[in-house]
């Protein structure tokens, strides 16, 4: 396999001395990092969690990162979930974050704090990553099976998408219009959650945004994450899809885990 590559449709085998990386995943409230064990996808250590700071611009969150690293006191590779796209090491489009980080260098900037690999990769393909690697997409990715659509559902709505076991890394069809509305303003978590919606409401609404995207991308699968996929019996009964839709199952940790698997390939989108 292409260390370029971020396929994962072949067992990726590390020796014990270079399959720990420290994962960070940042969020727009909370910033979490753990060492994880590459090999079985499982933190290697407890987790540290800071609050995002308010304002969520580029140094505070940068002093956050550096406070994270020397709690662990890491001197190896890291692997950073950022909510934004990154090209070339540059912030090119943002989402929860302050929009000053637009043209930030965030992968130079990383990799001056520490001495290892650094990787950055967006937040919703590492959570993807390790869906598809050790979780509800496993078996597809290692079959090259078709093509397998994951969402993040929270605060807004994050998107992947895997061909054949291939990612096509920064789709943001959470911000797709449907009826000159944007998708995430009204089909995301928070939208259930402010709005007071029924589970059946709210499940229709998801619904629509999902067969929109059946429409567009004739995935086979779709796995749904976020928080709200441990509530999944509460509204896939109103999802009418002809892909399979699965709950994702790496929790929580997907984020982290992701981004360490995206340093141990090395991810470059």
């Amino acid at each position: 396999m292409n260390a370029a590559d971020p396929t994962l449709t072949e067992e990726i085998v590390f020796s014990s001395q270079d399959s720990i990386i420290l994962g960070f995943d940042i969020g727009g409230t909370g910033m979490r990092a753990a060492p994880v064990d590459c090999q079985t996808g499982l933190l290697a250590g407890d987790a540290f969690r800071l609050p995002t700071p308010n304002p969520s611009d580029p140094e505070p969150i940068f002093e956050q990162i550096q406070i994270m690293i020397d709690h662990f006191s890491w001197r190896g590779a890291i692997g950073c979930g950022f909510p934004a796209t990154v090209k070339g090491g540059v912030v090119r489009f943002l989402g929860n974050l302050s929009q000053k980080w637009i043209g930030v260098p965030i992968l130079a900037e990383l990799q001056r704090m520490t001495t290892s690999q650094v990787t950055v990769i967006n937040d919703a393909d590492s959570a993807a990553l390790a869906e598809m690697h050790f979780g509800a997409g496993r078996k597809r990715n290692n079959d090259r099976d078709g093509t397998v659509l994951l969402i993040t559902l929270g605060t807004s709505i994050g998107t992947a998408v895997f061909t054949d076991g291939h990612l096509l890394p920064h789709t943001e069809f959470g911000h797709i219009e449907i009826d000159g509305k944007i998708a995430e303003r009204w089909a995301a978590t928070v939208e259930r959650e402010r709005k007071g919606l029924s589970w059946e409401e709210w499940g229709r609404q998801v619904d629509r945004f999902l067969q929109k995207m059946e429409l567009l991308l004739s995935p086979d699968l779709i796995i749904v994450g976020g928080g709200v996929s441990a509530a999944w019996e509460k509204f896939f009964p109103y999802l009418k899809l002809r892909a399979e839709v699965l709950p994702a199952t790496m929790g929580n940790d997907a984020g982290i885990v992701g981004a360490s698997l995206a340093a141990k390939i090395g991810f470059r989108p």
